[in-house]
Order: C-alpha cells, then structure tokens, then sequence
C-alpha cells in the first residue's frame, strides 16, 4: 500500500516557512535558518561548489589521491609521490606544499593508467619543485585529463624564517646548511618576519698556500693555511663553535655571490717560495689564501696564514706572517722558522707553514722540520671538523723519519731525501707540505695547498 502526504508549506513553531512549493520549485529552509542532515546522513544530487575537503594530517609518504579531497605535503625528509584518483568529468583534487620544501626534496603528482595531466602524455607525471607550491585541479575530459584552475605560492609574508638556494644543502633538527666547495650563489628569495631570524652563521675558509722544495741541499718550508674566518649569533644559530667566532650576518632578499679559493701550488725550485692560496668570499667577508713556504735562497710568503721558512746553502729564513691583511680576530698565524745543522747546507730542515689558531712550529736542532700550525675545529655542520692547519715542513736527510706534521684541519706533512710531500686536503684550506734534500737527480716538489670552503647556516625551527 502506498501512502501520501500533500502539503504547501511546513512552518516552524514562531510560524517560518521551513518547506514551501511555489509552482515547479521547492524551497528548502528560511532566512537566517539552517539546513544540517543528521550524524551520519549523507547528501545527493547537490553537486560540488568547487572546493575540496582539506585532510589536516600532512602527508610524508607516497599516497593515492581522492576525488573531493586537499593535502598539505611535507617533503622534509625525503621526495613524494602522489596518485591521482580514476578521472571522472567534475572530480577535484587540491594539494599545498605543507613547510616550504619542495624546492629542497620534489613532489610528484602521476595521473592513473592511461589519463593526462594539463593534456600531456598519457600516464606523464608532474613534477613540482617550486618553494611553496599549491595546484588545484579538475578533471575535464579524456583530451586533456586532470587540468590546473589554480596555482599559488607561499613563499613570504609571515614566514617564520629565511629561505634560500645554492651549494649543497643539509638540515639538522632546527638549522639548514649551505656549504659551498666552489663557485656558487646563495641567494635569500625570503626573509623572516621576525628579523632576529634573519642572522645566518657563517665560515669562510681560503685556499691553503703551496710548500716549498728544492735540488739537494735545500730544505723547503711549509705552506700556511687559508685564512679561517666564522660567525655565529646565538641563539639563532647555536652550535660549538672554534675560537675565532664573532657575531653572524643578517642577510636580506638578494644574491650573494661565493667565492671558494683553490690552494696554491707547491714548487721544486730552491728560488721560488710555494704560491699563495686564493681567496674566498661571502657578503663582506674575505678570507686571504695561504702563504707559500719558503726555499732556500727566497723568503715564505704571508696570507692568512703564514708560509714556513726554509733553509739550505741560503741560509736559513724565518716564516712569514699570518693575518694579512689584518682582520678581528685574526684569519690565521704566522709560519714557523726553518734551519740548519752545522755548515749551512749541509743539514737543512724546513719550518712548518702557520695554521688558524697556531703558529707554524720552526725546524728542531734534532733535524726534525717544524709541524704545520693547528686549524680551527667548528660544529658548524652538525658535527666537529677541523680547518686551516699548516703544511709541515721538511725534515734534515740526516733524520728522515722526522719531518714536520701537517697541522690538524688539512695540513700536510713536509718530506725529505725525494719522499713526496703531502698536498693539504681538499675543502679544507690545509697548507701543503715542504721538501727537499733529493738524493735523486731531480729536486723534490712542494705539495699543493688545499682549496678553502664556504658554509652558511641559519634557522628554520
């Protein structure tokens, strides 16, 4: 049996027209009244506004996208790739770039077997690497598949901290890491809104210089390392920092070219002193490269740190100075002295090149060559490492297995009697080790100094 009710209006109880027929149209509701369906009730034939239901919890793996839904997408610890739902005329599908990483760690967005995106390839996925990426699209029809209807980016205004691009990039819990071992740009493309986020930590770290050598009979000084010059405000950037630290940089949106000096070339002539290291470059910070270590008739030569004496028929020299120009506090410390035992020429032994927070060692009456200046050990990275050490100086060839350490952050050490010197190591800023006293027909070489580093560091939690 089928039962019917017919009625023209329904009114509440203050007399409000809550259903009411007017011809061929039905009005649900009156003004200022509310239409809610019951816990658990759902709704048809209504159709979408245009708007998706936003999911709250972000996203941190890959995942496959629902019709009528939005995602917020962390990309922090890694790469994400997102499905999309089986496309049907009308569906929707909103995402955001949930912290600003997306240019750091990509998002892609793959379509389901056989369908487009924006009327590419079949199956082609979306890449987005854009900072601050939201895409909203809507599928149409199968020629051009999922389509964008709207684009954004949040990138600025309110952001709690800076943002940037350039070198390789590292984070630890609170901090992100820019560290650069060439040539490079570190460009800010935002800035915080509370401007005592705005100040990074630094260290700027020139190319360690070249060691001496020479023909037999002449001893070869140790190349100083490359200036060593750090910043650092807490609590914006805290971590353990070397002695040398000083107060940090506010940056602001612009490029900031990065100068990282190669380290200087080491010689095999007693007439030629070791080449100075290049410099490197961050904002207004200039790090001198390294002093070359001296032979036996030339002098070591300044830098940042300076290049370690040499001796031979010449005589003997003394190093050569550190933090030059000068700068507060110092980049680096003076080279040690070289020397000889009895005649002149006979017994020579090179100084150790100076290295950033101590002086290069001079030869010792034992014949032993003069170590290499320690460097500066920094947690600017997340963990300590050690920069800016001297290359050694050579030892007499009446004491061969005494020739002068490289100092602690790169340094080499010197060699005698045609051992090979070592270079100072790669981004590091190290000074090349002395040598000389062949007992071969060719003179001995003085090591390479090591290249120099840059490495910017600010907050981000």
């Amino acid at each position: 049996m089928t039962s019917t009710i017919k009625v023209n209006t329904i009114q509440d109880s203050c007399g409000s027209a809550l259903v009411a027929k007017c011809g061929s149209t039905i009005t649900l509701g009156a003004s200022g009244k509310t239409i809610a369906l019951a816990s658990g009730a759902s709704q048809s034939g209504f159709g979408r506004t245009g708007t998706v239901d936003w999911q709250t919890t972000p996203k941190t793996g890959n995942f496959t996208a629902a019709n009528g839904e939005g995602y917020f997408v962390n990309t922090t610890s890694g790469a994400i790739t997102m499905t999309m739902p089986s496309g049907s005329a009308g569906a929707i599908v909103s995402i955001q770039d949930y912290n600003k990483t997306f240019d750091d760690n990509n998002f892609t967005i793959n379509p389901a077997s056989g369908e487009k995106i924006n009327g590419g390839t079949a199956d082609g996925p979306l890449n987005i690497s854009t900072e601050g990426q939201g895409l909203t699209f809507v599928y149409v029809d199968s020629t051009v598949g999922w389509k964008t209807i709207h684009e954004n980016e949040f990138t600025g205004g309110g952001s709690s901290f800076i943002s940037a691009t350039g070198g390789t990039i590292t984070n630890t819990p609170t901090c992100r890491i820019h560290t650069f071992t060439g040539p490079g740009t570190f460009q800010v493309t935002s800035v915080a809104a509370c401007s005592a986020n705005n100040a990074v930590g630094y260290l700027v770290v020139a190319g360690g210089g070249g060691g001496s050598g020479g023909p037999s009979g002449d001893g070869g000084g140790g190349g100083g390392a490359g200036g060593f010059r750090e910043g650092r405000t807490n609590p914006i950037t805290p971590y353990t920092a070397s002695p040398l630290v000083t107060t940090g940089h506010t940056v602001s949106v612009q490029s900031y070219p990065i100068t990282v000096g190669g380290g200087g070339g080491g010689t095999n002539s007693f007439q030629t002193p070791g080449s100075q290291g290049n410099q490197s470059v961050f904002s207004s910070f200039t790090s001198t490269g390294g002093g070359g270590g001296g032979g036996n008739t030339t002098a070591a030569t300044s830098g940042g740190s300076g290049g370690g004496g040499g001796a031979g028929g010449g005589g003997p020299h003394p190093g050569n100075s550190g933090n030059t120009p000068p700068v507060s506090p110092p980049q680096g410390n003076n080279g040690g002295e070289g020397g000889t035992t009895g005649t002149p020429g006979t017994d020579q032994r090179g100084g150790g090149g100076g290295g950033a927070t101590a002086v290069g060692q001079p030869s010792q009456p034992s014949d032993k060559g003069g170590d290499g200046g320690a460097g500066g050990t920094t947690h600017i990275t997340g963990s300590p490492v050690a920069y800016a050490g001297g290359g050694g100086g050579m030892s007499s060839p009446s004491n061969t297995s005494a020739d002068g350490a490289g100092g602690t952050g790169g340094g080499g050490a010197g060699a005698a009697c045609g051992s090979a010197a070592v270079a100072g190591t790669t981004n590091t800023g190290g000074g090349g080790g002395g040598a000389g006293g062949s007992i071969s027909p060719a003179p001995s070489t003085g090591a390479n100094g090591g290249s120099g580093i840059v490495i910017i560091r600010y907050k981000i939690a």
